[in-house]
């Protein structure tokens, strides 16, 4: 009988386990003032919403809307009055802020001035006494991996926006949580600093595939360009949630397709093959909406062109030229028509037409939603 074969020996320490990942709102409610009372005031009310682990989840929705005190539950800054938080299938709601094993950057950098950089990326890791032996590898791994391991001897002051915002993520990247969350991050910044910044994001998502994140922001570009889905809130409730092709090419609210890019939402009237605007009729996919409702259809300006349908079955629309915008590579077009202005971003014009010309305006049918009129009144206030 053979001798048993020897188990190969360990050549380091036991890999530690993954961190937790991922998030879940049970019908989490936040309210401010007296419990109950007529002071109460709700800021987020029975919000219902997983982010899957690895998943980049924004919350997009204009001030107030609540997104900002969504991330500040899982945080552990607040406490709903209703409804639990979850992070890698563990509540969590009771818990402390520095047992959640969450990573945070704030749109103000948050950094110690008196600390140089290196400092400031380990002091999560002291805060959670990690091994004194292991904090100056972690502590390299993450200046690495944001760029910035040239900088570590420097203090904040000596350090540009973009590289103070840098610094801010690799502490929050240093004790390798399982959730990142960012709130507005980039808003500080200036427009080409915030584009380099949205590169390297997008860059640190694909090496921490593990790592679920919740964007907080209320800038489109930001929710579109990063997020693998988008949450979309409005005065402390959520209003939709897709992916990021879903929610811009068909929004199932006229909120979510005004807050979610630009858009034109005109009043119609349903017909059998298509809707009634101003008087015309316009072939556009009705799908189950019966004839006579109304709706909201919405196109979106770069799907409007310039001049009379050059397809059959397309739709014209003629109006006067109220306004119009040079934007480098395209002009937009104001045009006032059926009452109603209509946007129409188009290329760059050698010869754009005057204020007060009459043009018309063409659309295929396919590049058209229609929004039903309940989910239609929900964000007309905000088209």
């Amino acid at each position: 009988m053979p001798a048993p074969t020897a188990a190969p020996a360990r050549t380091g320490p036991p890999a530690a386990p993954a961190p937790a990942s991922g998030i879940r709102f049970d019908d989490v409610t936040v309210a401010y003032g007296r419990h109950g009372g007529h002071g109460e005031h709700t800021v987020l009310d029975s919000f219902d919403l997983t982010v899957e682990p690895g998943e980049v989840m924004a919350l997009l929705g204009p001030s107030g809307s609540g997104k900002t005190t969504a991330l500040r539950a899982v945080a552990g800054f607040v406490r709903p009055v209703r409804g639990r938080v979850l992070i890698g299938g563990r509540d969590v709601t009771d818990l402390p802020p520095y047992k959640r094993g969450i990573g945070m950057v704030v749109q103000q950098y948050a950094l110690f001035p008196h600390m140089k950089v290196a400092e400031n990326v380990a002091f999560g890791l002291k805060a959670q006494k990690a091994p004194r032996t292991e904090i100056p590898g972690r502590v390299a791994e993450a200046l690495e991996m944001t760029g910035m391991a040239g900088y570590a001897d420097r203090y904040p002051r000596e350090l540009s926006g973009g590289q103070q915002q840098r610094v801010a993520i690799a502490r929050a990247l240093a004790i390798r949580p399982g959730v990142l969350l960012l709130d507005e991050p980039l808003s500080a910044l200036d427009a080409r600093l915030r584009s380099g910044m949205l590169a390297e994001l997008a860059r640190l998502h694909r090496e921490l595939p593990d790592v679920s994140i919740l964007y907080v922001t209320h800038d489109q570009v930001e929710a579109l360009t990063l997020a693998d889905r988008i949450a979309v809130l409005d005065q402390a409730r959520l209003r939709d949630c897709g992916t990021p092709q879903q929610l811009y090419r068909s929004p199932r609210t006229a909120f979510t397709a005004s807050f979610v890019g630009t858009a034109n939402l005109l009043p119609v009237t349903v017909r059998r093959d298509g809707v009634e605007f101003a008087g015309r009729p316009l072939t556009v996919p009705v799908g189950e909406a019966a004839p006579g409702a109304t709706a909201t259809l919405c196109v979106r300006p770069h799907l409007i062109g310039l001049g009379a349908s050059p397809a059959p079955g397309g739709n014209t629309l003629r109006g006067t030229v109220t306004e119009l915008q040079w934007r480098g590579a395209t002009h937009r077009l104001y045009v006032a028509a059926g009452g109603h202005r209509i946007m129409a971003d188009v290329r760059e014009l050698r010869e754009p037409p005057a204020l007060g010309t009459d043009i018309a305006l063409h659309f295929a049918p396919e590049d058209a939603v229609l929004i039903p009129a309940g989910l239609a009144a929900d964000g007309a206030r905000h088209a």
